[in-house]
């Protein structure tokens, strides 16, 4: 099976390429380019029939990818299927299976036949899971079967998966060299592979053996995202020695593995102070070849737990703004409990929202409506301003409860409205291009 970039290289506009080209308003050729040179990837597992297709990259629209899954104290496979399709209500752009308790194989399959986004995963979580089962030691897993289990995963129809190629004992040796961490490591997939390297003494066979990745990727034209295996989990550890080389590694793993034919995304940090994202993101993107970059909030502060959703969309805004392709999201729940379906919805609804300020920076000339929704709100034009939020329900349901005495004014103002008085004096001298028609 070809990938979409091996097409696209030998000249080819696929569907998927199409597909992306009309949602996302460019010329097909462009996405080809695009493709071929790594700068954007599209998951789209073809042995799952019926899913979107989604491009991820330059000059796109900044995607949000939303987690779900089950856990050792939480198993509950109808209330990840309800997380599944909540998210996709809400106008997430991809879904993360990352469940580590329950029957994994079957967990996986409901929850990807219960969406149409394109579905990934972390292939670690259930090799160590399965691994703790069957041995009562998590450190006792078979190399041999998490290939073979990544296969299996791939076949049921992963679109992408964060596989943490770049773990290496020259990043290991950086965290004991600089006295360990503040914040420690928070990956659970990065975590059990450093104890598996350090129980073993061995290095990590998905960094010895990538090729063999890359060769299973491109059987299925999977994306291969390089997992942040020791991203740093405290503002105090960013861009520390560990993450800096894990990063280095993975930049260089974006560009062998496009050389071998696959699409490829470097993931991202994590915890990092607001002053730091623009760098981290010029790092990325100039070391990897402008490979998509994936990043998880990131959270600028350490003590929003509640609202680290709030945290991470501030976050999220700046790495938009800065070139991030993909933002996973945070919930109210981060740090504190598994999320359930509220959380969810508000997760997906808060990194939306924060991917589209950054978008509004990133890309000036696509600030249409927020000329058309200011326009409306100045001339009180209600049901036209609903129509162009990004969030009419909750809008109207805000409105709705609390209906002013004057339907052209809200209850903030009231008889007092600004507006509705600054029309009064200069409604005689608005240029034609600041009307609304």
């Amino acid at each position: 099976m070809s990938t979409q970039i091996q097409l696209a290289r030998q000249g080819l506009v696929t569907d998927c390429m199409r597909q992306v080209a009309a949602s996302e308003g460019f010329d097909p050729e462009v996405i080809r380019e695009r493709v071929a040179l790594g700068h954007i990837v599209i998951p789209n597992n073809p042995m799952r029939q019926g899913q979107k297709a989604v491009g991820i990259g330059m000059g796109l629209r900044t995607k949000v990818n939303a987690s779900i899954g089950t856990s050792s104290d939480i198993c509950d496979v109808a209330a990840e299927m309800r997380k599944a399709k909540a998210a996709e209500e809400e106008g997430a752009d991809t879904l993360m299976e990352l469940s580590a308790g329950g029957d994994l194989d079957k967990i996986r399959r409901e929850v990807i036949a219960s969406t149409q986004l394109p579905v990934g995963n972390v292939p670690l979580y259930q090799a160590f899971c399965e691994a703790a089962r069957k041995y009562n030691d998590p450190n006792k897993l078979d190399p041999e079967y998490l290939f073979e289990l990544i296969e299996r995963q791939l076949a049921d129809g992963m679109s992408f998966m964060a596989v943490h190629c770049g773990l290496n004992r020259f990043s290991l040796e950086r965290l004991r060299k600089q006295g360990y961490r503040y914040g420690g490591l928070v990956s659970k997939g990065g975590t059990f592979m450093v104890s598996w390297m350090e129980t073993n003494n061995r290095e990590n066979p998905l960094y010895e053996q990538f090729d063999r990745v890359c060769a299973l990727m491109n059987k299925y034209d999977a994306v291969l995202s390089l997992g942040n295996g020791v991203r740093a989990g405290a503002i105090h550890d960013s861009h520390d020695r560990a993450q800096m080389a894990e990063m280095i590694i993975n930049c260089e793993l974006a560009e062998l593995g496009r050389d071998m034919g696959t699409q490829m995304m470097v993931e991202g940090p994590g915890h990092v102070p607001l002053d730091e994202i623009e760098a981290n993101i010029i790092l990325e993107k100039r070391m990897s070849g402008y490979a998509p970059y994936y990043v998880l909030g990131p959270l600028p502060c350490d003590r929003g737990a509640g609202y680290d959703h709030i945290t991470a969309a501030i976050g999220a805004a700046e790495s938009a703004r800065y070139g991030a392709d993909l933002i996973c999201y945070i919930t109210p729940a981060e740090h504190l409990a598994l999320p359930n379906e509220a959380d969810v919805r508000e997760g997906v609804r808060t990194t939306r929202l924060a991917a589209h300020i950054g978008d509004l920076a990133k890309y000036p000339e696509r600030r249409h409506k927020e000329k058309l929704a200011a326009l409306t709100r100045r001339d009180s034009k209600w049901s036209q301003h609903m129509d162009l939020l990004l969030f009419p329900d909750k809008a109207k349901e805000i409105r709705e409860s609390r209906m002013p005495a004057k339907e052209e004014t809200c209850t903030m103002c009231g008889d007092f409205c600004a507006n509705r008085k600054g029309m009064e004096i200069f409604n005689d001298c608005i240029s034609a291009d600041k009307r609304l028609s």
